[in-house]
């Protein structure tokens, strides 16, 4: 009865998602305190019993309970125990939940660090969030139960996908989901903006730490998925604009621009519209990935082969979140206009340019990926958008995007000089400028694009280096510890971000220019040579898996004549699906990675084997991970903690009845 105790509980969770999702609005409109404290108790329930729907699902997989429809789909009695914990989220269904307590768990820890929110404010958005628990689960109700059962049972399930049996993938999906769901906490203080009438600095400066723990989220998710297709699926590749890679990859453009936007609506009164309209997108572009994923109307490795009415109901969601919030914005607009001036040479102009960029870089990621869907949904032939278009757009538009970043912090708030601005930024841009030409004349494949790549990566280096020294020298008189201490979190927070943009860049500049490739036919004791590297394959010999048999090759790296590695690649096949898997072997380092991945095997002991040398490519989750550090600094910034409790002491003074 397990299964009928965790769909149960899945219904209470509903009921509780409406009541969070109506109480607290009424009450917030009728100004009723008993009513809006509803909201925390709901909201706090209604996780409580998602946790228990979704502990029933992972209890029903781990016990091999295959009268489950779902586990017997998406597991199997030989599949690992950490699999088939992570095979809950593995499939359509389970996913959704994962989704839902997501949510859940994002609303529950607005419940409890934002008791500082005037109850009015806190009640909107409890109410915004529960409307949105309710439509998910109400789908997972209606379309994608995962408590559907097989009668009778079979005696085995057909196991989770050999391509999702990777650790990757037990922290990939919460990660991206945390990232995801995250941006409806952004979307439920905008929209609680909006219904209060309250479009001032103090909003923005609540809904500032969601948004940058949320992008933190995303950008992990979207690093340890692209090193899971890095290595899993044997290509050698990292980024293959993917569709699906593309659904994760908008909203976190439009997330960029809203976590800066949310600082100048803080710190100057002014972008409120734009920091709404980008609340709003960047939570739409998270609905719209779910629409791509769980449609059916892309192929890709990431998506879920489902039927695509149940599409339809998203593409419903999408289209009433959307609509509403377009509608409410439009009423809403007149009381959005003013707010802080600036001139046109300040740091709001440079963040304003950027904003813009990245809108319309994320726009052309967005066309470029529903454009095919478009023509064959009109009957007029398929056609297919790969890296060509995407990297022909994305370059000239992020470019500007990254020269600005690093100009602007350079400004003053409201009005500076140019020329004096200029002035300070001319040496480091200059010689970025040099360093770029000068390397990229020194490789063996200069290109426009690699000298374009190498001149950003310094550019951003240099001006990180500078804006850190000009920091330290406003206390000049004091220690070199006590000058770091003495710079808060937030500007830590921006300069790690940024100094991991240009690590990115440097990464994918590199990989893209300089790696190589060979497949080549191999016996056991023949030597083949790339990029160096001496690789010595010593045969093949067989190996036993949990749920799979496998050939495991065994190949001797050296370079001049000292051995640096041996690297065993396997070629496996899973009994339950009968599906062959590539599992490569790499040999990772600091500037450089030797990969080898095993293709076909031929007669007389000989295989094709892929062989690839990857210059700098650790660089480019370095990047991300400098990136994330940023965000977790920025968060921290005491700043958040001494405000919040300012504002718990006047929201306190304000809840106190006047005195007789």
């Amino acid at each position: 009865m397990i299964p009928e105790l965790g769909h149960f509980a899945l219904i209470l969770a509903l009921v509780l998602s409406l009541v969070q999702a109506v109480v607290p609005l009424v009450g917030a409109r009728r100004n009723s305190l008993a009513l809006m404290a509803v909201g925390r108790p709901a909201a706090q329930g209604q996780f409580l019993f998602i946790l228990v729907s979704y502990l029933c699902l992972t209890w029903a997989f781990v016990s091999s309970d295959f009268s489950l429809q779902l586990a017997a789909s998406n597991s199997h009695s030989a599949t690992p125990i950490f699999y088939k914990i992570t095979g809950v989220w593995g499939n359509h269904e389970g996913s959704l939940l994962l989704w839902a307590m997501s949510l859940a768990l994002w609303t529950v820890a607005v419940t409890v660090f934002s008791r500082h929110l005037p109850e009015a404010f806190l009640a909107r958005v409890l109410g915004v969030l529960g409307w949105v628990s309710a439509g998910f689960i109400s789908f997972m109700l209606v379309t994608s139960n995962p408590f559907d059962r097989l009668l009778p049972a079979v005696a085995d399930g057909r196991d989770l996908n050999p391509l999702l049996q990777d650790p990757g993938m037990i922290i990939h999906p919460p990660l991206l989901y945390m990232g995801y769901v995250g941006f409806s906490v952004a979307f439920a203080f905008a929209i609680a903006a909006l219904l209060s009438g309250r479009m001032d600095a103090a909003w923005a400066r609540w809904s500032r730490p969601w948004t940058t723990v949320a992008w933190v989220f995303l950008t992990a998710g979207i690093a340890v998925g692209s090193g899971w297709a890095y290595y899993e699926l044997g290509w050698g590749g990292w980024w293959f604009w993917d569709p699906v890679e593309n659904a994760s990859f908008m909203p976190w453009l439009l997330g960029t621009a809203l976590m800066h936007s949310l600082a100048v609506t803080e710190k100057r009164g002014a972008f409120r519209s734009w920091t709404v309209l980008l609340a709003i997108g960047a939570f739409s572009l998270s609905l719209l990935g779910t629409f791509l994923v769980r449609s059916g109307v892309i192929t890709s490795v990431h998506a879920f082969a489902t039927d695509p009415k149940r599409g339809l109901y998203i593409l419903a969601l999408l289209v009433v979140v959307i609509g509403f919030s377009l509608l409410l914005y439009a009423v809403r607009a007149p009381k959005l206009a003013g707010g802080g001036s600036f001139g046109f040479v300040s740091r709001e102009t440079t963040l304003l340019g950027n904003n813009v960029l990245l809108t319309v870089a994320s726009a052309s990621v967005l066309l470029g990926t529903l454009y095919p869907l478009f023509l064959d949904a009109l009957g007029l032939g398929k056609i297919s958008v790969g890296p060509p278009y995407f990297e022909a757009v994305f370059v000239p538009l992020m470019t500007p995007v990254v020269v600005l970043m690093m100009f602007g912090p350079f400004l003053r708030w409201k009005d500076d000089d140019l020329a004096a601005a200029l002035r300070k930024v001319a040496p480091a841009f200059i010689a970025s400028v040099a360093i770029g030409i000068g390397v990229a004349f020194a490789v063996d494949h200069l290109t426009w694009r690699t000298a374009l790549g190498l001149a950003l990566a310094a550019w951003v280096g240099l001006a990180s280096l500078q804006l850190l020294h000009g920091r330290l020298r406003e206390r000049a008189g004091a220690s070199i510890a006590s000058r770091l201490r003495a710079i808060t979190a937030s500007w830590w927070g921006m300069w790690f971000a940024h100094l991991g943009v240009g690590v990115f860049i440097t990464g994918v500049t590199l990989v893209g220019s300089l790696d190589q490739h060979l497949d080549v036919r191999m016996q056991p004791g023949q030597h083949a040579e790339l990029a160096g590297y001496s690789f010595t394959f010593r045969g093949a010999v067989e190996a036993d898996g949990p749920n799979y048999d496998a050939e495991r090759g065994i190949v001797d790296v050296a370079r001049d004549g000292r051995a640096i590695a041996t690297l065993t690649p396997e070629k496996r096949l899973y009994w339950a699906q009968g599906m062959p898997m590539t599992e490569a072997a790499i040999d990772i380092g600091p500037f450089r990675d030797v990969y080898v991945s095993l293709g076909e095997q031929l007669e007389d002991g000989a295989w094709i084997v892929s062989l690839y040398y990857k210059p700098f490519i650790s660089w480019v989750w370095l990047g991300c991970l400098l990136m994330g550090l940023g965000g977790l600094f920025a968060v921290a910034d005491r700043r958040y903690r001494r405000l919040a409790a300012r504002d718990a002491a006047v929201g306190a003074g304000q809840r106190m009845p006047a005195p007789v």
